[in-house]
């Protein structure tokens, strides 16, 4: 069981804090690393691959430091959202390369198996300089895959991906984190974290902001009402006996679209009173829906913090 874990790490370029006394723990599964342009991310992703030092804490896997270690690296792929890649090569020429420098004892096999799991068998011996962003993407991912690591971070890797390609990664990532690999990938595209991500672990400004189920990270914001959207078989009723709970802070009775727009101050009981009210009064529920519960919602009220 791979785990990568950040003991107070701080990271600083000059007067620049890029990273602020982070404490966080990667372990098996997909962990999704988000937060907003320049808070953090990819420092934190060169950190943790052993690119760049901390100026202070740890980055350790398994209890070994990450940085200068030989025998780390063996256990850890990178997909950096930058390319550095060597455009006169062919696909395969490239995973073969890095399956050389990784000493493997049978570099080309590493990358025909590497290539065949990121679909890129049909492009393989094209020059890199022809390939499309999304092609580019798949090759260092490739590259990343050859040594058959036990952890795995990308930086934004499903930049250039058109659809398809896209949904063709999220299953190899998946895929995975079920295997019990450890996979942290950072991505701007809300809808893609929530997809796939099982973890998600938040930086505003450098520093670690939330870690978690998103569900639950929101259910810990007691500072913030729950928002739900209600239709029942007597809407005005249902609103007269909830607002009358100190649990319930606002309602609006929205005749236009037939919900009751809810507004919950103490969630727990919140959600004790509702079944009660309506078992009490004989009203029908027929929706009940958190409407401020999606990941956006929560990125968004963390950022605003």
């Amino acid at each position: 069981m791979t785990a990568l874990i950040l003991d107070r790490v701080s990271r600083w370029f000059g007067n620049v804090v890029a990273v602020n006394d982070v404490t966080m723990t990667i372990g098996p599964g997909v962990t999704g690393l988000l937060g907003p342009n320049g808070a953090g991310k990819s420092t934190l992703i060169n950190l943790m691959s052993g690119f760049l030092a901390p100026s202070s804490g740890s980055v350790t896997l398994d209890g070994t430091p990450v940085r200068g270690n030989e025998g780390t690296y063996r256990h850890i792929g990178l997909v950096p959202e930058r390319e550095a890649m060597y455009d006169f090569l062919t696909g395969r020429e490239f995973v073969v390369a890095c399956s050389e420098l990784h000493g493997l004892t049978d570099p080309a096999a590493a990358a025909r198996r590497a290539l065949g799991t990121v679909g890129m068998e049909f492009a393989q011996d094209r020059r890199i300089s022809t390939y499309s962003k999304g092609m580019r993407q798949r090759v260092k991912m490739a590259a990343a895959l050859v040594h058959d690591p036990s952890a795995l971070l990308l930086d934004e890797p499903f930049n250039g991906m058109d659809p398809r390609q896209r949904m063709e990664l999220m299953d190899v990532l998946r895929r995975m984190g079920e295997e019990g690999r450890t996979v942290l990938f950072s991505s701007h595209i809300l809808e893609e974290v929530e997809q796939l991500a099982g973890h998600i672990e938040v930086v505003v400004a450098g520093r670690h902001a939330a870690s978690g189920d998103f569900r639950r990270i929101r259910r810990l914001m007691t500072d913030r009402p729950h928002r739900y959207l209600i239709r029942s078989g007597d809407d005005r009723a249902l609103a007269a006996a909830l607002i009358a709970d100190p649990s319930t802070a606002g309602i609006e009775v929205d005749t236009a679209e037939g919900v009751l727009r809810v507004q919950a101050v103490d969630f727990p009981r919140f959600t004790e009173l509702l079944p009660r009210v309506a078992r009490e009064h004989g009203i029908r529920l027929r929706t009940v829906s958190p409407s401020d519960e999606s990941l956006e919602s929560v990125f968004s009220y963390l950022v605003s913090a």
